[in-house]
Order: structure tokens, then C-alpha cells, then sequence
């Protein structure tokens, strides 16, 4: 399937910026299933201070808002060649070792409710039908609902009040694949949705590693493994790691942000 992806951040602040770094990870990157046949990202406003990969594999950019600016935009498009793998990467590594992503992070630390469900799961059977079956609890156990949590709202506090989005959903399956000793990561990307081509973010979700099969990818929030219709960006041990933007500012400046993401065939 060829995919065509635009995605524009537009910032807006009500007073000129003293200074504000942002650190972008919008690159994705071939791998099984994904061809990244165009890829750009321009920048207005802002200029790029460095360029790398990080620890996770990640292409970075690090980019320094022009002083005095009070609009910024980031714009990342391009074309990607993806094929139906069933949400199996493989045998893909980088620089870290499997092990760590059996590590707990703030956002994927467990309380009473994520250790209970991870208790749940049956302990006779493989590790990719366990999986399955935690990918479908969590869909049901969390309802899919728009704004009713932010960046800093933990796996655990998403299924205690059994609402969230796509990283809710994932951070809840991190949490409980990691209590029951399966390494697991957080991924972001895009989806090409059937019902709509223009979406206000992009996606996340998992992949836990499986001895002899290698990275698997289970989308929580859909209940679906990804297929052809998904695109890697950049993984990490939860979404602070794998953000496509984020950064600090400093100044009075309010901000205000506008999200424009297009998949389509």
C-alpha cells in the first residue's frame, strides 16, 4: 500500500519568545514492512541546531525557535510503501539491549489495578496468545474517549477511570507485558483511518519482544496488530522517549497549538 502522510504543527504565542528548543522525531525509517520512498521536514520560524540518531535508534533534530518569533510551524510529508506483516517487526534491533524495556518509567509504573489485570492473564499459554489476550482486556477495560486525559496521565490512572486515548492504551500494555516479564516498548506513528483522512495527532502503540520471533506490535486502543495501514515514526520506553515534538520554553509567552495529520492512500 503507498501512503501518502502530511503532518503540520502550527504554535502560535501572544508575546515574542526569549528562547524555546523543541526536539523533533519525525523521520521514520525503513524497516520490515515500511519503505519510505519521499520524506521532508521544513521548518518556519525555527532553525535546526543538530541532527542525530538517539539510543532508541530515533532520527533527532533539535531545532531552536528564531528569537522574537511568535509563530512557529513544523511540516513533515511524504510517501511510505508498507506491506501487511501482522504486526510482526522481527528481529530488528539497535543500540539497546532487549532487557531494558522491562524497565517501569513514571508513566508506565504499576499500582494495584495494572498489577491485578497483569494477575489475570493465563499462565499456560504462549507468550504471543497472552499477549493477545492483554491487547483485547485493555480495549475493553479502557474506552476510547478524546480528551479526557493529557500527556502526564499514567497507564495505571487511564485504567483505574477507564478512559483514554492511544497512548493511554499503550502505556496500560506496557505496564502489565513488563509485570509479566515480556520486554515491551511504546511506539509512535501515524494510521491511515477508513472513516476519515484528516485526524488532529498521530498514533501510538506497542511491541513486545518474543524469544524466536523478535518485535511484535499490538495496538491496544484498536485491538488490532498493525498492519498495513501503520507507519513507524520512533519508539522508546514510554511516550516521553518517542514523542514526535516536544520541548521546553522560556518567557511569558502563552502558547497555542494547532495539529493537522492526513493519511491517505
Amino acid at each position: 500500500m503507498l501512503l501518502t502522510i502530511q503532518h503540520n504543527s502550527h504554535y502560535r504565542y501572544d508575546t515574542p519568545v526569549h528562547y524555546a528548543i523543541q526536539r523533533l522525531r519525525l523521520y521514520p525509517h525503513n524497516s520490515p514492512g515500511q519503505k519510505v520512498l519521499e520524506w521532508s521536514v521544513t521548518l518556519e520560524g525555527a532553525t535546526e541546531e543538530a541532527n542525530y540518531r538517539d539510543g532508541y535508534g530515533n532520527r533527532t533534530q533539535l531545532i531552536n525557535i528564531d528569537r522574537g518569533a511568535q509563530q512557529l510551524t513544523i511540516r513533515a510529508e511524504g510517501k511510505v510503501e508498507t506491506e501487511d506483516h501482522a504486526g510482526v517487526l522481527g528481529k530488528v534491533y539497535n543500540f539497546m539491549p532487549t532487557w531494558l524495556y522491562e524497565r517501569e518509567t513514571p508513566l508506565t509504573e504499576p499500582g494495584e489495578a495494572l498489577r491485578e489485570l497483569a494477575a489475570t492473564m493465563p499462565k499456560d499459554s504462549d507468550r504471543l496468545s497472552i499477549l493477545h489476550r492483554l491487547m483485547e482486556t485493555i480495549n475493553q477495560r479502557i474506552a476510547y474517549v478524546p480528551g479526557s486525559t493529557n500527556v502526564n496521565t499514567t497507564g495505571e490512572e487511564a485504567l483505574v477511570s477507564g478512559q483514554g486515548v492511544c497512548q493511554d492504551h499503550t502505556h496500560a500494555f506496557l505496564a502489565s507485558a513488563r509485570l509479566l516479564g515480556i520486554p515491551a516498548r511504546y511506539v509512535s506513528g501515524y494510521l491511515m483511518m477508513l472513516d476519515t483522512i484528516e485526524q488532529t495527532a498521530s498514533h501510538a502503540w506497542a511491541e513486545a519482544h518474543i524469544d524466536g520471533l523478535g518485535w511484535v506490535g499490538f495496538d491496544a486502543a484498536n485491538n488490532i496488530c498493525p498492519n498495513e495501514t501503520y507507519i513507524r515514526l520512533a519508539c522508546g520506553l514510554d511516550y516521553r522517549d518517542a514523542a514526535p515534538v516536544s520541548g521546553v520554553r522560556f518567557g511569558p509567552a502563552i502558547e497555542s497549538l494547532a495539529v493537522e495529520v492526513n493519511v491517505e492512500q
